[in-house]
């Protein structure tokens, strides 16, 4: 894909005319739509910040901004509904073996392993969603948002899309982790494997994070550590009318290491009595 990559950069940057970079930027995201490319990976790196371990493949982000601008709006009939969009939703599904529960949707440029179930929930173009993960009832998968396997979005979750600026990392979501009823996961957070966030736990990468487990607290911002249990909660910050309670999660405990995932996830709910 270098070619590609270079034609995409040069039109981005406004030195060719993105008409020159249709062919490019239509192979990338066919490219992203078949998991052959993803927006963010592995780096195999880290010097103990989270955020070093993943790669973000810039270029491929500036290709589906691109692809918005190059796309024309059209009318699509799907069985009963119509919609009228840039972008058409994902084909093959039963090849593919995603199931998809109507009016759950998939969007042309997502990629999903196979073994993915999507309730009535979406998942936006960029995204990478691993097998055995279920997107519950409205649900969603925001663009760019790089989804492990096995994991679990319940009803409601919003995970954040993160598009612009084309540098910026988006949501990850670590392997078995478990993401309660009207969890908020925005602005490039990242949550461990195996962890469990409590329902209406709400993240951004100014939100703090406070493990208060041991003797003394710890705070993160913008990342879970694996098999960390979490629940939203408030701490009081004073400003000149008074003191008020600002938002924040707890890290109240672990999930336990056990080799069934399944058991470990109700030993640590029913122990921690999380709501989920």
């Amino acid at each position: 894909m270098s070619e590609a990559r270079a034609m995409i950069e040069a039109a981005y940057a406004g030195e060719t005319p993105i008409e020159d970079a249709a062919s490019a930027v239509a192979a990338t995201i066919e490219e992203l739509d078949k998991g052959r490319l993803r927006i963010a990976e592995p780096s195999g790196a880290s010097d103990g910040d989270p955020g070093d371990a993943w790669q973000v493949n810039l270029w491929a982000k500036e290709a589906i901004l691109l692809y918005f601008r190059l796309a024309g709006l059209e009318t699509m009939e799907v069985g009963p509904f119509e919609y009228h969009d840039k972008i058409p939703t994902k084909k093959g599904l039963a090849e593919a073996g995603i199931r998809v529960v109507p009016p759950g949707t998939v969007r042309y440029g997502a990629f999903c392993e196979p073994g993915v179930i999507v309730m009535p929930g979406y998942v936006n173009i960029g995204a990478h969603v691993g097998s055995g993960t279920m997107v519950d009832t409205w649900a969603t998968v925001g663009s760019c948002a790089q989804i492990g396997r096995n994991v679990h979005l319940s009803g409601g979750v919003g995970i954040g899309g993160v598009l612009e600026p084309p540098n910026a990392r988006p949501v990850i979501v670590g392997d078995g982790a478990f993401i309660g009823s009207r969890c908020i996961v925005t602005e490039g957070t990242i949550i461990g494997a195996g962890a469990i966030l409590g329902a209406n736990t709400s993240l951004t990468a100014s939100i703090p994070i406070i493990d208060v487990t041991g003797d003394e607290p710890v705070e993160y911002r913008g990342y879970v550590p694996p098999r960390a249990i979490v629940v939203p909660g408030t701490r009081p910050k004073e400003f000149p009318s008074g003191v008020v309670q600002l938002g924040c999660a707890y890290i109240i405990g672990q999930r336990s290491e056990s080799t069934d995932d399944k058991l470990s996830l109700n030993d640590a709910l029913r122990t921690h009595g999380v709501a989920v």
